[in-house]
């Protein structure tokens, strides 16, 4: 390795990043503290800022390293359709008729159920919707995921234990819940069609494995949020009505549509823009959009892209001199602290790899993805959403990962013990 100037500050930065979003617990706790630069503290606090807000530095690093021209053709150079898609996609899947179709849905499963309302509701959130989003989309799954619990288990009588011992099993469930297909997780999306991965082949060597997980998952979640669950009294009856047919339908098409043309963000964008005409339009069958929400997670991707593109240096020969038993080990633990779309976008690249590496590194990739926020491109709309539950208002990275690592360790056997 022989790094450049850029490309070390560019991994200086990336470290300051991850240590910055480890710490935005710290920040929240100043702003209490010390109320006369609250407005600075709360700014530092917000983990969608992160990354955005080191990427800016960067940014001005290569402006001053190699002037103006560089700067604006690196930024240029990258590619942000990731973000701006978890942006429309998640604004669209939390419009009030979609999860008032969620809701009723939910509720009619969980009245079939004979387990107590919170308990049922929880069991199905964590299992049907994180594998939805094999269909609809990892961010689209994890926005209805994160609302459902948000106002279900997570309202009050929860501790502190049990609602970071669902937010680990939500985050890692829709990680691995995205591999039924290979359009719907981004890890996979990153190497599906370079290596000519399609629907048969993702179902035969990832998605029966992943559901089943995903259900063990769900199932020890509720059995050790079982007492904190019988104190949560969740009103399934008196749900306000569903809007009108038509009103439903235009904003299904939108939300389809959107993740339809996925890859091709002058398409969902237009569509996007539609939609916000629409909701204005029938005002009355709409609650407020989460676009400010929105646009953090889209902040927050988007300066981990240009961060990112910053670490291939020493990422790739990392992730290339380990053999296959060793990347799906070592991929787990990398996507901790870089996004898992990277990893195997990287893997993509290097010609002639066995079969037993690319499933390896595949299979490691949405494994580790619970574990923090970064680690995968969904997390942060599920953190932006369930972070007004947790103590202080923001999620501490040390109790996402004690509450996600039994779930990753229950992937890890999954697809390691079944085979690839």
């Amino acid at each position: 390795m022989n790094p450049s100037p850029v490309e070390l500050l560019g991994a200086l930065l990336f470290g300051l990043a991850l240590v910055h979003t480890f710490s935005t617990k710290f920040f929240e706790r100043l702003a209490h503290s010390r109320p006369a630069h609250a407005g600075l503290w709360h700014f530092l606090a917000e983990v969608e800022v992160v990354f955005g807000f080191w990427a800016l530095v960067l940014v001005l690093g290569i402006f001053v390293l190699q002037g103006k021209q560089a700067a604006t053709h690196y930024v240029d150079g990258r590619n942000f359709t990731e973000p701006l898609f978890v942006f429309a996609i998640m604004v669209a899947a939390a419009s009030k008729p979609v999860i008032q179709l969620a809701t009723a849905s939910t509720t009619s499963l969980v009245r079939l159920l004979p387990l107590p309302a919170a308990t049922a509701h929880t069991a199905v959130v964590l299992t049907l919707v994180p594998l939805l989003g094999s269909f609809i989309t990892e961010p689209a799954a994890m926005t209805l995921a994160a609302l459902l619990l948000r106002d279900g288990a997570m309202q009050s009588g929860l501790s502190e234990r049990a609602k970071y011992i669902l937010l680990g099993t939500l985050f890692v469930n829709v990680s691995i819940g995205g591999t039924l297909t290979p359009y719907a997780a981004p890890p996979v999306l990153m190497v599906a069609s370079a290596w000519g991965w399609d629907l048969s082949h993702m179902l035969v060597h990832f998605g029966w494995k992943a559901a089943l997980a995903v259900a063990i998952n769900a199932a020890i979640a509720v059995w050790w949020c079982r007492r904190d669950l019988r104190q949560v009294t969740l009103a399934i009856e008196a749900r306000e009505p569903l809007p009108p047919l038509p009103v439903l339908a235009v904003h299904l098409l939108f939300l389809a549509g959107i993740v339809v043309f996925a890859h091709h963000p002058a398409v969902f964008m237009g569509l996007f823009l539609f939609f916000l005409g629409f909701t204005h339009a029938y005002e009355r069958y709409q609650s407020p959009l989460v676009l400010r929400e929105g646009l953090l997670v889209a902040f927050f991707l988007a300066g981990l892209v240009v961060l990112g593109g910053q670490q291939q240096w020493w990422l790739e020969p990392l992730l290339m001199s380990m053999s296959a038993d060793a990347v799906f080990f070592g991929a787990t633990a990398l996507t901790a602290v870089t996004d898992n779309a990277a990893l195997t976008y990287l893997g993509s690249l290097v010609p002639g790899l066995s079969d037993g590496f690319k499933y390896a590194l595949v299979a490691g990739a949405v494994t580790g993805g619970g574990l923090t926020v970064i680690a995968n491109a969904p997390n942060p709309a599920g953190a932006s959403i369930l972070r007004e539950r947790l103590q202080d208002g923001a999620i501490a990275a040390g109790g996402l990962f004690v509450g996600a690592l039994p779930p990753t360790l229950v992937a890890l056997l999954a697809f390691k013990l079944l085979g690839n």
